[in-house]
């Protein structure tokens, strides 16, 4: 039927290299999965009921007092949701945001320079490791942000607000090599 909705991701086909070559790259992940996860479970036993319900690749983002975000690349199948929901039953709810939030990459050595311009979060190595993330702003837009490695990491946002995102990102790293960041 042509009147049904087809899903496209809000960010196909972009990609930014900026800031004097290896500076700094943006890119639009996946739209794989993101569950929120809400409810009394330590993330070691949330990495284990993942496993067992086939999200064995994804990752565990703390995004607020017992509330993680469950991040992929790949998208889930209905019955691994509907396992990781009978298994965690009693101590925590599942909600499935894959179509309702964009993950955004952002990577080099400037990275870190580049968020620092839209950002409060103290995004040193020393404060913010790798694995660590943080629900902020990101100039007027909510985002989590996580370390996903040395000088990268990954930014989530609803997906309303992906485009604007990455406008601003685009611009930040303008006038960042504007002003030879």
């Amino acid at each position: 039927m042509r009147d049904l909705p087809q899903h496209k991701p809000v960010l196909a086909g972009m990609a930014y290299n900026g800031i004097s070559g290896a500076g700094v790259r943006l890119e639009a992940l996946p739209e794989g999965h993101l569950l929120h996860v809400l409810g009394a479970i330590e993330p070691t036993a949330l990495a284990t009921e993942l496993v067992k319900a086939g999200f064995a690749q994804s990752s565990i983002r703390q995004a607020g007092f017992r509330q993680w975000f469950v991040a992929g690349d790949e998208p889930f199948v209905p019955a691994s949701l509907d396992a990781l929901v009978a298994a965690l039953a009693g101590k925590a709810f599942v909600m499935d945001q894959s179509h309702g939030r964009v993950r955004i990459g952002v990577s080099g050595r400037s990275s870190r320079g580049l968020l620092s311009r839209g950002t409060a979060v103290d995004l040193d190595p020393s404060v913010f490791p790798e694995g660590h993330s943080a629900m902020t702003m990101v100039g007027h837009l909510s985002v989590q942000i996580v370390r996903t490695g040395d000088d990268s990491f990954e930014l989530t946002v609803l997906r309303s607000f992906a485009e604007s995102l990455w406008d601003d990102l685009t611009h930040m790293a303008a006038s960042a090599e504007k002003d030879g960041v």
